[in-house]
């Protein structure tokens, strides 16, 4: 998940700062952000919980033999979508995990623009392909309001990834990204680059 920039947009309500201050943080923030913030005052301070929590469970998943532990296009990524988007709809509802969801994917597109790297990669058309196709999958696996174990929903996303029910992009064993015909994508192909041949395939292979 792009912390940095998501974190900021997040606390703008729900931080205890003066109203000016808050208003200086809200100037800044890009206009997909702005415009969610405005549909969505109640839901923030939850989406901002939240999102500390996926980061807490996903690193904690990452240091497990679970995954692959590839926070960068890999399962770990996936993951982190799919348990973000679970979460958000048992506590904000469908439509506000979906609409935060496309919000951060404009939300990349403005960090592309400008250059700026998301766990040391460059956003792009195939990592936000990624994230929607698993942001989407992981609405299986709660129900607003229904509370479950932690433990369950994590492990039930585990075992849909294993059985490549979710997406990663493509690369070889030393994390090159490659083809869907297997060829490695040169990285100067890839810098600044938002439409190229990078390859989403099932979350088991």
């Amino acid at each position: 998940m792009r912390k940095r920039t998501f974190i900021i947009v997040l606390i703008f309500l729900s931080s205890q700062m003066s109203a000016q201050s808050n208003w200086e943080k809200f100037r800044k923030l890009p206009a997909p952000y702005k415009k969610w913030v405005l549909l969505h005052p109640f839901k923030v301070k939850k989406a901002l919980e939240i999102s500390f929590e996926v980061t807490r469970v996903s690193d904690s998943v990452a240091k497990t033999d679970l995954l692959d532990k590839d926070k960068a296009g890999g399962q770990v990524d996936a993951f982190r979508h799919a348990y973000w988007t679970a979460r958000l709809q048992q506590e904000i509802g469908k439509r506000g995990a979906i609409s935060l969801g496309k919000t951060h994917e404009k939300g990349n597109y403005k960090t592309f623009k400008q250059h700026q790297t998301e766990n040391g990669i460059v956003p792009d058309n195939a990592s936000k392909e990624m994230d929607l196709f698993n942001n989407n999958i992981g609405l299986r696996f709660t129900q607003k309001g229904i509370p479950e174990p932690q433990k369950e929903i994590i492990l039930r996303i585990v075992n849909a990834i294993l059985m490549g029910d979710l997406k990663v992009i493509k690369k070889d064993t030393v994390g090159n990204f490659l083809t869907c015909d297997g060829e490695l994508i040169p990285s100067e192909e890839l810098l600044h680059s938002w439409q190229n041949k990078k390859c989403l395939i099932p979350s088991s292979k």
